[in-house]
């Protein structure tokens, strides 16, 4: 077995697409570059489940990308509209997006991402779901990646360092989205959730 690292992207990535909404990779493969060598670099004793990467990357990174919040405004002209993971919700013009201050990579071992509650079989799903989740579980095992890159996180100038979850992503990693979320006590859910509605008053996700 070679220790080279490939990574292919989880099908709900978006970040690379022309037209999106939250962070936008600009320039894909020196995007790509980075990340390939922040892969080894990364510490998996701090994980906190075991083949979920958090990697942040360098500052030299940050020419690669749009910045996929701003703060909120309540001038209306500055949203628009978009269809977002089955929903219209309102967003930022993308030239209201901060200047970026942080940039990482949520990057799962292939092990890791099969195992995911969001890609792994489960009883109940309707069968269109139940089919979608075949088919990308399908895709990675055919590929011959060591990695899947399922996340491209940035962070503007003046926002918290550490952003939380958007509401809607908390509340479905709390039903069982997510295997890390699973781990979490009740004083860390609750603590949580503060930083989550702070953060939703005074910043916004941005689109295209």
């Amino acid at each position: 077995m070679d220790n080279i690292i490939r990574v292919i992207r989880a099908n709900i990535v978006t970040a690379f697409d022309k037209f999106t909404v939250g962070t936008k990779v600009t320039d894909a493969k020196a995007f790509g570059a980075f990340l390939k060598e922040a892969i080894p670099r990364h510490d998996a004793a701090t994980d906190r489940m075991p083949g979920q990467h958090v990697i942040p990357l360098p500052r030299t990174a940050f020419d690669t990308v749009s910045c996929g919040v701003g703060r909120r405004t309540h001038s209306r002209s500055a949203y628009v509209l978009r269809e977002y993971r089955g929903r219209v919700s309102a967003f930022l013009r993308r030239h209201l997006g901060g200047d970026v201050n942080s940039l990482a990579a949520i990057v799962y071992t292939r092990e890791a991402y099969l195992a995911d509650p969001g890609v792994a079989d489960k009883p109940g799903l309707k069968p269109v779901e139940a089919a979608e989740r075949q088919h990308e579980r399908d895709r990675v095992e055919s590929s011959d990646c060591t990695h899947v890159l399922v996340a491209v996180l940035t962070n503007a100038f003046g926002a918290p360092e550490h952003p939380p979850l958007s509401p809607l992503r908390f509340a479905a990693n709390l039903a069982g989205g997510n295997n890390e979320a699973l781990a979490w006590t009740a004083d860390e859910i609750r603590a949580q959730a503060e930083k989550v509605a702070a953060y939703d008053r005074d910043w916004c996700v941005v689109a295209d």
